[in-house]
């Protein structure tokens, strides 16, 4: 071994990769990178226009400048929710018939069962609105606003456990390694606000504390797109962003001299290798220094008005809950953030469904609705898609021990339910068919992929054609796969 000899070597392919970044490569990362590159002006935000983002998008005229995401981590049953099937009263304990199952997949926790008992809903269901759709009881405030909604029966994905699941709706792969779908947006459209990031995640507390299935940061990454794309996590507690705060003896001017002196470094540095990530460093240094402003000013809600507050519910004033979450989707979405995730978990009820639903729901049911209302009144409803869901659905047959008042729910992928409210969605129609046992597709099914491409088709993006090639092969949120929605879209 030669480490001098090695070292030279080293230096050597840098250099020659460097100059051949800096040739067309680096004229091709400066349109990409456009406003967004410290000393721009925020003029095309201002304009309404997007700053950053691919020369030639959105494809087609968008109908929604933004989506707001509420992502319920664990799946809710579908049963006990939306999917109203009144003939399983009949069948209260009775097997699932195998003409159903018909030899589909299962999970291990209850493939080990020697039966099936069908648990119907314990729940009350009601038709509302103009079109008489079935809401549970658990829902009254969502069942407020359902003429807004476009609620899909038939959404379905192959994987059926939660870890591949939440992976394969968030980035159209089972395995990790792939951009989010707000990593895409923020690649393929850019900002609409050069001071807050494009994409923005919040999760939200439960009794505290958040348990439930782990969310790992892959699921908001950037995957092989530029790191500047992936979410941005804003804390509940302290500062919004880690270190956001200038430290103790550190002024504004001083924290702007070392920003400036390490921009001139790092613009030195990629001069010499090419490296992109390099500029993405520079892009994101910029990011948090004007975030310093915008974060606090964004996460203050003393200039909201009693009647906003009291419309979210008791918790709003508590941050880091599912409704102050939605308070502050709201905000961001005012301030031009492209795609807002907003989690919350503990909704994986094996066992003590009743009982945890029923918290669940009284935790999601009036923020939900106050979300729809407010942005409807402000105007906002229409540029602005709302999507709620999971990673798929509940199971007819009870995982467990079986009562008349008690129940649990293994997880299924065939079939399961989100709604969709205003950025170019019809609103006040059910969508799809399921059959009498909530577990095949009878009519109209939706494919993960198929949401995803109608998510970017509301934002004026062909999913065919949102591509970044990686390893020789052009990768896209939709995989090969993929149908818009039309059916749905106003």
């Amino acid at each position: 071994m030669n480490p001098l000899r090695d070292s030279a070597l080293i230096e050597t392919r840098r250099h020659f990769f460097g100059r051949a970044a800096t040739g067309i490569g680096a004229a091709a990362l400066g349109s990409l990178l456009g406003a967004e590159l410290p000393g721009a002006t925020s003029g095309a935000a201002a304009n309404g226009a997007s700053m950053g983002g691919l020369a030639g998008l959105p494809h087609f005229a968008p109908r929604a400048k933004r989506i707001i995401y509420l992502f319920m981590s664990g799946a809710p049953s579908q049963l006990d929710m939306w999917d109203y099937k009144p003939k399983m009263q009949d069948w209260f304990d009775k097997d699932l018939p195998d003409s159903v199952r018909n030899g589909q997949r299962i999970t291990t926790m209850t493939s080990g069962q020697k039966r099936f008992p069908i648990a119907p809903s314990i729940f009350k269901f009601a038709r509302h609105g103009q079109h008489g759709a079935w809401v549970s009881e658990l829902l009254p405030h969502t069942a407020g606003v359902v003429d807004d909604l476009a609620v899909i029966k038939t959404v379905n994905t192959e994987a059926i456990n939660h870890d591949p699941a939440i992976t394969y709706i968030q980035t159209g792969s089972q395995l990790p390694g792939r951009p989010s779908t707000g990593a895409w947006l923020s690649y393929g459209l850019g900002s609409l606000n050069r001071n807050l990031p494009a994409f923005v995640v919040l999760h939200s507390t439960v009794n505290g504390g958040f348990g439930g299935q782990a969310l790992y940061a892959r699921l908001w990454g950037a995957g092989f797109l530029s790191t500047r794309h992936q979410g941005v996590s804003l804390r509940s507690t302290g500062d919004p962003v880690l270190y956001l705060s200038n430290p103790d003896g550190m002024s504004a001017k001083m924290r702007r001299r070392m920003l400036d002196e390490l921009d001139r470094l790092n613009r030195e540095r990629y001069a010499e290798v090419g490296d992109p990530e390099i500029q993405s460093r520079i892009a994101q240094y910029e990011m948090a220094y004007r975030m310093q402003t915008s974060v606090p000013e964004l996460t203050d809600i003393s200039n909201e008005t009693e009647r906003t507050l009291e419309m979210y519910g008791p918790e709003v004033k508590k941050p880091g809950t599912f409704a102050a979450n939605c308070l502050l989707a709201r905000r961001l979405a005012e301030r031009g953030v492209r795609f807002t995730q907003v989690f919350i978990r503990q909704w994986d009820q094996h066992g003590n469904l009743p009982k945890d639903i029923r918290r669940q729901c009284g935790i999601i049911d009036q923020p939900c609705a106050a979300l729809i209302n407010d942005l409807k009144q402000r105007g906002m409803l229409d540029d602005t898609l709302v999507v709620w869901g999971g990673e798929f659905g509940r199971t007819i047959y009870c995982q467990g021990g079986l009562t008349k008042t008690n129940y649990g729910r293994d997880h299924h992928p065939r079939c399961f339910t989100k709604w969709l409210a205003g950025g170019g969605v019809k609103p006040g129609m059910v969508y799809g068919e399921t059959d009498d046992f909530s577990y095949n597709v009878q009519e109209n099914p939706v494919h993960i992929h198929d949401l995803n491409a109608t998510l970017l088709h509301c934002l004026g993006v062909n999913h065919e054609q949102l591509t970044f090639r990686y390893q020789g092969r052009d990768f896209r949120l939709t995989d090969v796969h993929g149908q818009v929605v039309n059916d749905i879209l106003a």
